[in-house]
C-alpha cells in the first residue's frame, strides 16, 4: 500500500517544518507532552473547548487530511486514547452520586471516540474502526487497511494512531519502574543506562491507498508482529518479511530502532542490529517523542521524511553507514519487551 498524505502532532514541532529544519525541542523529566498547533482555524470552537486531548489531537492531525483527499474509511490505533476523561467520567460517578452528570467525558472516554468525531466532522460514513492492542495497535491498523486495501474493499483509507498521557496511568507505569526517576533530559536519555525510559503522546495520520499514483510519497511494503519472541524466533520471522517481499538483510540500507533508554531492554535493538544488519545505518527516534505504546506510528512519519529526502536532526542518528537516500527503511520496535513490531518501508 501506499502513502500519499501524512501529518503528524508530536512533542516537536512535528505539524510544520520546524523539526525537520533542526527546531528540536530538549525535553526534561519524564513526560513529553505534545506541542500542538492552533486548531482554531479547524475545529469550531464551541466544540474544541469540549474535547479532551486524545481527540483534539487526533481531529487536528486528521481532519486536514480527509479534507484534501476523499478517504473512504478510517482505520486508527491506540493504547490509552480517551483514557483521561474516562477516569475523570468515572470519578464524577463517585463526587455526585451517580446523580445527573455532564456527558462529555462519557462521550469523549471510549478508545473509539477519535475515529468518531473524524467520522461526524468530515461526513466520512464507510469503514470505521479503532484497534486497542498495546504496543501492538498501529500495526494492526496498518494491517486491517492492508487486507482491506487488498481485497479491493476500498481505494483510499486513514490510517493513525492517537495516545495521550493519562495522569493515572502515568503514575501506575512510573510506580512499575516503566519510567525513569532523577535529573535527565532528552539530550542525554539514551545515554543514561538506567533502568525505565520517559512518558510521550501524540497524533499521526496517514492517507494509504491500494495504487500507486503521481501522488505517491512511499510505500509500506510489509507489517508484521510478534509477542515474547526469542531471538530465533525473531529471526524466522524477519526472514519470512523480507522472503515474501523479495528482499535480503543486504537491500535494507535503514534501521529505525526503539531504543528508549532503559537499559535493561534497549540491548534487544543493539543484538537485533548486530546480527541481522550489521551494515546498515541506524536511527532513534524516542528520544524525541518518548516512548508510549504506538510510538512506531511516528517512526513510520519518520521514516516516510527520510524516503523523500528530509534530513532528520543529529540526534536521531545512531550509525549513519552512508549519508545518501535510503531505499528501504525497516522500524524495529518492542513494547516493554513483550510485544514486537516490524513495518517495512521503501522509496
Amino acid at each position: 500500500m501506499y502513502i500519499t498524505d501524512s501529518a503528524c502532532i508530536s512533542p516537536q514541532r512535528t505539524f510544520d517544518n520546524a523539526f525537520l529544519e533542526g527546531d528540536v525541542k530538549v525535553h526534561e523529566g519524564n513526560r513529553y507532552e505534545a506541542i500542538e498547533p492552533n486548531y482554531g482555524q479547524l475545529i469550531p470552537a464551541g466544540l474544541l473547548r469540549r474535547m479532551g486531548k486524545a481527540v483534539r489531537m487526533g481531529v487536528g492531525a486528521g481532519l486536514p487530511l480527509i479534507q484534501k483527499s476523499e478517504v473512504e474509511g478510517i482505520i486508527l490505533g491506540t493504547a490509552n486514547g480517551g483514557l483521561g476523561d474516562c477516569l475523570k467520567f468515572l470519578n464524577q460517578i463517585v463526587d455526585y452520586d451517580e446523580g445527573t452528570l455532564t456527558p462529555t467525558h462519557f462521550v469523549q472516554s471510549t478508545p473509539n471516540a477519535v475515529a468518531g468525531n473524524l467520522a461526524l466532522m468530515s461526513k466520512v460514513t464507510g469503514y470505521n474502526s479503532t484497534h486497542v492492542h498495546k504496543g501492538l495497535a498501529f500495526e494492526a491498523a496498518l494491517l486491517d487497511a492492508m487486507l482491506l486495501l487488498d481485497e479491493q474493499r476500498l481505494k483510499k483509507i486513514l490510517v493513525g494512531s492517537i495516545e495521550e498521557i493519562s495522569d493515572y496511568n502515568h503514575n501506575i507505569d512510573l510506580l512499575s519502574g516503566h519510567f525513569k526517576h532523577g535529573n535527565f533530559t532528552s539530550a542525554n536519555l539514551l545515554t543514561s543506562n538506567s533502568p525505565g525510559s520517559v512518558n510521550g503522546e501524540g497524533a499521526t495520520m496517514f492517507v494509504l491507498e491500494a495504487e500507486r499514483t503521481g501522488n505517491t510519497l512511499a510505500q509500506i511494503r510489509d507489517v508484521d508482529q510478534i509477542n515474547n519472541p526469542t531471538e530465533a524466533d525473531l529471526g524466522e520471522k524477519l526472514d519470512e518479511m523480507l522472503g515474501r517481499n523479495g528482499l535480503t538483510s543486504a537491500d535494507v540500507d535503514t534501521l529505525i530502532l526503539g531504543f528508549s533508554g532503559d537499559n535493561r531492554t534497549d540491548g534487544l535493538y543493539v543484538t537485533f542490529q548486530e546480527r541481522f544488519f550489521p551494515e546498515s545505518s541506524s536511527y532513534t527516534y524516542k528520544n524525541m517523542v518518548g516512548d508510549y505504546p504506538t510510538a512506531s506510528a511516528f517512526a513510520t512519519w519518520m521514516a516516510l521524511q527520510m524516503l523523500l529526502g528530509h534530513p532528520v536532526p543529529a540526534s536521531c542518528v545512531r550509525d549513519q553507514k552512508s549519508a545518501s537516500k535510503p531505499a528501504n527503511i525497516l522500524i524495529y520496535n518492542h513494547y516493554k519487551g513483550i510485544q514486537h513490531g516490524l513495518i517495512l518501508l521503501s522509496a
